[in-house]
């Protein structure tokens, strides 16, 4: 079988909202004639935005998440409507993400830099984030502008010492912050190893 030879059989819909999808899927694989059977959850894309001020600090915010029973430190993010949206539109909702739950804007002399993407649980969803780095960022003169249906709590600049410490610690644990610190790091914009 070629590699890009995937072939799904058959897909049962369990249940669907304007977020999700769950569906069992039965799928040939490239390796495999013998179709497999995946329950899978079906999520929209997301973007993740590392807002960077100019002395080198991350913004981070504290947001409630039901899910886990915790509010948590993590990179601003949020949900892309428009599955086939281009990559200036994705970069546009990264920049109004930014705005809306950290209340920072991209400086006039500042850059919004796309660094890939990532998927979230690749076990079981095709959910996948659009990592940018947002330097050098500001505070917005209306401050942040937060969806009800958001629980943030609270909003700080972070020095890359902080950030460290939060992630040996275990205080930052969640996968797009993470993710994104991982690849800034890896492409030597956030010196994260030990001095």
């Amino acid at each position: 079988m070629k590699e890009d030879a995937w072939e799904t059989i058959s897909s049962e819909r369990h249940f669907a909202n304007a977020h999700l999808e769950v569906v069992t899927d039965q799928v040939r694989t490239p390796s495999r004639s013998q179709p497999r059977t995946w329950t899978i959850v079906h999520r929209k894309a997301a973007v993740v935005v590392a807002p960077m001020t100019r002395d080198g600090k991350i913004i981070l915010i504290r947001q409630e998440r039901i899910p886990i029973r915790q509010a948590i430190w993590e990179i601003p993010s949020g949900q892309i409507d428009n599955h086939s949206a281009d990559e200036e539109e994705i970069k546009k909702i990264a920049l109004r993400e930014l705005r809306e739950e950290a209340g920072y804007e991209v400086a006039k002399d500042g850059e919004i830099v796309p660094l890939g993407y990532y998927f979230s649980s690749p076990g079981f969803t095709d959910e996948r984030g659009y990592f940018f780095l947002a330097r050098s960022v500001q505070r917005c003169k209306e401050g942040p502008s937060r969806d009800e249906g958001e629980s943030i709590l609270d909003c700080r600049e972070f020095t890359v010492d902080e950030i460290r410490r939060m992630i040996a610690e275990n205080e930052i644990r969640d996968a797009n912050t993470l993710g994104i610190c991982a690849t800034l790091a890896a492409r030597g914009l956030l010196p994260l190893a030990p001095r």
